[in-house]
C-alpha cells in the first residue's frame, strides 16, 4: 500500500492532555522501526515489503503503544495508521497464549477490514499469530468454523462481532487489546452504541488505542470513558476545502450513467471514479472498456500486485480512469488528477471531500463531479447542505458538449 512520504505530514505529539494548547513542535526526522523497539521478526517482514522507516504516526505512537500505554491517534486516512496500531498489538499479542481471542480491531465497514488484515497478515506469519476477518454479508458458519481453529487476532465491524458474541462463538471477556479504527467514521455511520457495548463486555484489564480524523463531540466521549490517561499524538494534514475545487453536479439517467463518465473521461487527463461497492466497480470498469475507455478497478478483492500494477499504469498515463472504493483509494496519492467522479454519490459530506480532494492536490484546482439518478436527489442536497454549496444539479445527457469542458461551464446559468 503507497503512503505519502513522511515530509508531508506535520507531526504533533502530546503525551498529556494538558499540553494540547502547546504550539506544535516538529518531530524530528523518521526513526527506523528498530529503533522504536519493534521486534526482529517483525522489522524483518516489513523491510520485505519495503517498509524500513516509520511514518509519521508511527513514530510517534508505536513507543508508547509497546509500552502498554493507552493511545489517542489523529490522523487521516493514507497516514499509515494501521501499522500505527498493528504493529504493537501484534508485537504484544506474540508474547502471549495461542488459539485464543486476545486482540481485537473494530472499524466500521467490511472492506477496511479485509484492507487491514491484509496489511497485517504478514506480520502475524512472523511471529505465529492468526489473524481473521469478521464482518456481515459474508457466511457465518465459515466465520465460526475458522474462529474454533483457533485465532489471536480479530479485525471486525460491529453489528457482526455482536452476533457472534450473543451466539457464544466468541467471548471478548479475556480480550488484552482493542484497537478502535476510524472512530469518527463509526460515530458517522450510527456505530457508537454497538461499539460501546462490546467494550462493556471486555472484562479483564486491557490496553486501548483509538484512531480517528476528528477527536472532538462522541469521539472525546469515547476516549474520556474507555482510555486511561492516553498517549495523544497528532498528525496534521492540510484539510482539503471546498474552495479548492470546481463542483458539478450532473442528474443523469441510469442508462445513461456510464456514458456519461466516458464522456467525461475522454476530455479529461486523468480521471479517478468512486462507486460505493467493489461489484459496482467490476460492472462500470467492464461497461468503460465496452466504451473505448482505458480503466483499471481497484477494491480490496482484487491481489496488491493487481493493484498496484493498475496503480503504476494510472499514474503513467497508461490508463485513463482508476474506478475505486472508498476505502481501496486510501493510501493512493497520484498528481495530475484533474476530475473526480462520484459515480455513486458518497455516505456523507466527510467522505465527498476525502474523494473530491483526490482532485486538489499539490496545489492544483479540479473538478468534482457527482452523478444523481432521480432517487438521489435529497440525499445529494444533503451532503450539499453540510458544505455550503449553493449549486443546481442539472439534468444532462451523455451527448452533451458540456460535458466537454465542465470546468469552464457554469452550472448555475444553465
Amino acid at each position: 500500500m503507497q503512503r505519502p512520504p513522511f515530509d508531508t505530514l506535520g507531526a504533533i505529539s502530546t503525551t498529556d492532555e494538558s499540553t494540547t494548547d502547546e504550539e506544535p513542535t516538529p518531530q524530528p526526522e523518521p526513526r527506523s522501526f528498530s529503533e522504536l523497539g519493534v521486534a526482529a521478526p517483525l522489522v524483518e517482514s516489513l523491510a520485505t515489503r519495503g517498509y524500513e522507516n516509520a511514518f509519521a504516526i508511527q513514530d510517534l505512537s508505536i513507543e508508547d503503544a509497546l509500552a502498554g500505554r493507552d493511545v489517542c491517534g489523529k490522523a487521516q486516512t493514507g497516514s499509515g495508521k494501521t501499522l500505527a496500531f498493528g504493529i504493537p498489538t501484534i508485537q504484544r499479542l506474540a508474547e502471549g497464549e495461542r488459539g485464543k481471542v486476545r486482540g481485537l480491531i473494530l472499524v466500521p465497514t467490511r472492506e477496511l477490514a479485509t484492507q487491514v488484515v491484509e496489511e497485517l497478515e504478514p506480520l502475524c506469519e512472523a511471529v505465529d499469530l492468526s489473524v481473521l476477518a469478521i464482518y456481515g454479508g459474508a457466511d457465518i458458519e465459515k466465520q465460526i468454523k475458522r474462529l474454533k481453529q483457533g485465532i489471536e487476532l480479530i479485525v471486525a465491524t460491529p453489528g457482526r462481532m455482536i452476533d457472534l458474541i450473543e451466539r457464544k462463538e466468541v467471548s471478548v471477556t479475556g480480550v488484552e487489546l482493542v484497537t478502535l479504527d476510524e472512530a469518527d467514521r463509526m460515530a458517522d455511520m450510527g456505530f457508537l452504541p454497538q461499539v460501546e457495548w462490546i467494550l462493556r463486555h471486555i472484562e479483564s484489564d486491557h490496553q486501548t488505542l483509538l484512531f480517528s480524523a476528528t477527536l472532538d463531540g462522541a469521539i472525546d466521549g469515547l476516549v474520556t470513558r474507555y482510555q486511561t490517561d492516553p498517549a495523544r499524538h497528532e498528525v496534521e494534514q492540510n484539510e482539503v476545502t471546498v474552495e479548492q475545487m470546481a463542483h458539478r453536479f450532473l442528474q443523469v439517467h441510469q442508462m445513461d450513467r456510464a456514458k456519461v463518465v466516458a464522456t467525461i473521461i475522454k476530455n479529461s487527463n486523468k480521471t479517478m471514479v468512486f462507486c460505493n461497492t467493489k461489484r459496482a466497480c467490476d460492472r462500470l470498469a467492464d461497461s468503460l472498456d465496452d466504451l473505448n475507455v482505458a480503466s483499471e478497478p481497484i477494491h480490496g478483492d482484487l491481489r496488491q500486485r493487481q493493484r498496484e500494477k493498475a496503480l503504476g499504469a494510472f499514474a503513467d498515463g497508461k490508463i485513463q480512469a482508476l474506478v475505486a472504493t472508498d476505502v481501496a483509494a486510501r493510501g493512493i496519492h497520484v498528481d495530475d488528477v484533474d476530475v473526480v467522479i462520484h459515480f455513486d454519490p458518497p455516505d456523507d459530506h466527510k467522505t465527498y471531500l476525502h474523494r473530491s480532494g483526490r482532485t486538489a492536490r499539490a496545489g492544483g484546482i479540479g473538478v468534482a463531479v457527482t452523478l444523481v439518478l432521480w432517487n438521489q436527489e435529497l440525499e445529494v442536497k444533503r451532503i450539499q447542505k453540510r458544505l455550503a454549496l449553493d449549486i443546481p444539479i442539472v439534468e444532462m445527457f451523455s451527448n452533451d458538449e458540456r460535458l466537454g469542458d465542465l470546468f469552464s461551464w457554469d452550472p448555475t446559468t444553465a
